[in-house]
């Protein structure tokens, strides 16, 4: 049997404080305790000028420096910011907003499709990601899989019952190597019961588990994997399908009661 020894990814060490803490290399700026983590710049931007938003700070990498926005929403506030693409990135941002203040979330995102049937933009709900990638090993001990925050998954499907938005809920399959999904690795998954791969879900909702904060994603049906052959069916021009998941996104969180104390 592997462990520890063998596999540095199985070394978790549950110690709540880290040689590198998230406040000691961002700058501080006031955050919203909700905020909708979104993986799309130009439904961003057409959101926070819609709402008439404003940047309140930044988060960065070697890649660049993004905005942080606030919006009003019914009166209430809420911040949308990118979301960080592949899980190290996307733990990251999170970290840092939660360093931040952030205390409920929802992630706004759009993933390749495993099963047929699955039409472009249909609306998706991840109710475990399946742990293929390395990030979430630093924040839980080994297990297949990961879920999102109860009080999350509630806000979303009430969210998105009242708008009557057609919607599949099951398991998704996070991996760290877009180029290794392999067919029987397609095939295990769907067995398995995921619907979608993606990069960043388990990432996310150990990060959450670990930080005690609430954590839900949405998707939407994008690229097609379920055929012999890939289809990429030009989802990243699906301005409907990112437009509507951030709206809806922006909705779900604010659904969710901030908890007052972190562990």
């Amino acid at each position: 049997m592997i462990g520890p020894d063998d596999a540095p990814i199985l070394e978790f060490d549950p110690a709540r404080d880290a040689v590198l803490e998230p406040h000691l290399a961002i700058e501080p700026f006031e955050l919203p305790q909700h905020v909708v983590l979104c993986f799309f710049r130009d439904a961003i931007t057409a959101f926070v000028e819609e709402h008439g938003g404003r940047e309140i700070g930044r988060l960065g990498s070697e890649i660049g420096s993004y905005p942080v926005f606030e919006v009003e929403l019914d009166d209430r506030r809420l911040a949308v910011a990118l979301a960080g693409v592949g899980a190290p990135l996307a733990a990251g941002w999170l970290e840092e907003l939660i360093a931040l203040g952030g205390r409920a979330f929802v992630a706004a995102g759009g993933a390749g499709v495993l099963v047929p049937d699955l039409a472009m933009g249909h609306v998706i709900l991840p109710t475990s990601a399946i742990r293929d990638e390395g990030t979430s090993y630093h924040y839980l001990p080994a297990s297949r899989e990961v879920g999102p925050t109860a009080d999350a998954l509630a806000a979303i499907i009430a969210t998105l019952d009242a708008h009557r938005i057609p919607h599949v809920a099951g398991r998704t399959w996070t991996t760290d190597g877009i180029y290794r999904e392999t067919r029987d690795k397609v095939r295990r998954r769907v067995a398995e019961g995921c619907l979608t791969v993606e990069m960043e879900a388990a990432a996310f909702f150990a990060v959450a588990q670990f930080r005690g904060v609430s954590f839900g994603q949405m998707l939407y049906a994008g690229d097609d994997l379920s055929g012999e052959a890939w289809d990429n069916r030009d989802w990243q021009r699906h301005d409907t399908g990112r437009d509507l998941i951030l709206r809806l996104a922006a909705e779900a969180v604010l659904r969710i009661g901030v908890r007052d104390t972190l562990p």
